[in-house]
């Protein structure tokens, strides 16, 4: 995929699309960004909006999707993927995997242009296979209510699989592992923002149940770029983008706790519904074909989420910020930079 062509992400104000986009604009490519902003925020790519190679375009991939020009890959991201989100709008999230899926297609289909869609580790629900390989099924509860988000992904992959096979449609899937990073939103529900939000302001962290379940996460800059590679690969997928560092959710909190200095307690709280007790990817694929691993650790990247969470808390200190702990931080230049050349 040539690096002038123009790519279109659906979903791309959202937390992990609006980091694709700045990606794929640095390494040269005009962005077509597609939201309804629905979960998705304007501010996530206000600092694009100066690109001349960057565009955004106010639209529901649900209704339709009409872009102008030529286009050269269509990602599909659009819909939303915390547990709050979903669970809020459960009719969207179907549709966004489905007539959304559908109209992405269509559009790839159309200008002749590579198609990726980015599935999730939910296909697997509560697995029964660990680590998760992708030529596993899956053990998932289909009238459940985590099912809104897991069967629509589920379908959007049998769709996808037959465009390829009745159109031609050059396609691929990505199943992707919990990621986070800088950008995601501390009210999101998923645990990293949840947590980081929680010890910042001294408040209890919540684990569910007694926190023994298992969360592998990866930080959203290896995501991207095994995102990038696999689009510019010939591979059709499923191919698992996750981090293969598996830990316990109390783990995870302490880590947090750790980083941010936080002397908050850790408290229980009721299972969540359907909620896996294993999760872990099997990466050997993306290993072989993509020649990726994660190369950013838990504690590497909590440390850029924190930062991008104080200084959201405090915009106006230039000198860096304190940590519950007392220690301070130099505010990092690592999210907002426009990208070079815009």
């Amino acid at each position: 995929m040539s690096a002038s062509k123009t790519v279109v992400v659906a979903g791309g104000a959202g937390f992990l699309g609006s980091h694709l986009c700045r990606r794929l604009l640095a390494d040269g490519h005009g962005v077509v960004c597609v939201d309804n902003l629905s979960t998705g925020g304007p501010e996530n790519v206000d600092d694009l909006t100066a690109c001349d190679r960057f565009r955004f375009v106010h639209a529901d991939v649900v209704e339709s999707v009409d872009i102008h020009g030529e286009v050269a890959a269509v990602c599909h991201l659009a819909s939303p993927a915390s547990p709050l989100a979903y669970l809020a709008r459960p009719v969207e999230t179907l549709l966004a995997g489905s007539a959304g899926t559908l109209h992405t297609l269509e559009l790839a289909r159309e200008k002749g242009a590579r198609y990726l869609l980015a599935s999730t580790s939910e296909v697997y629900g509560d697995p029964r296979i660990h680590p998760q390989p992708e030529h596993y099924w899956g053990h998932v509860n289909p009238i459940g209510p985590r099912s809104v988000y897991d069967e629509a992904k589920r379908f959007a992959e049998a769709l996808t699989t037959a465009y390829r096979r009745t159109h031609g449609v050059d396609t691929v899937i990505a199943r992707i592992f919990n990621t986070y990073g800088p950008g995601i939103r501390a009210d999101d529900g998923r645990i990293v923002p949840t947590f980081v939000r929680q010890a910042v302001d001294g408040a209890p962290i919540t684990v569910h149940g007694d926190g023994s379940q298992t969360r592998s996460l990866c930080y959203v800059d290896d995501t991207v770029e095994g995102l990038v590679r696999l689009l510019r690969s010939a591979h059709h997928g499923p191919v698992n983008i996750g981090n293969p560092r598996e830990l316990s959710v109390r783990r995870i909190a302490e880590t947090i706790r750790e980083v941010t200095g936080s002397r908050s307690p850790i408290a229980s709280l009721p299972r969540m519904a359907d909620d896996p007790e294993i999760r872990c990817p099997d990466i050997s694929l993306a290993a072989e074909i993509l020649d990726w691993k994660p190369s950013t650790s838990l504690e590497q990247g909590l440390r850029v989420t924190v930062d991008h969470v104080l200084r959201a808390k405090h915009p106006h200190d230039g000198s860096g910020v304190t940590r519950t702990g007392g220690d301070r931080i130099r505010p990092s230049e690592r999210r907002r930079n426009a990208p070079a050349g815009c």
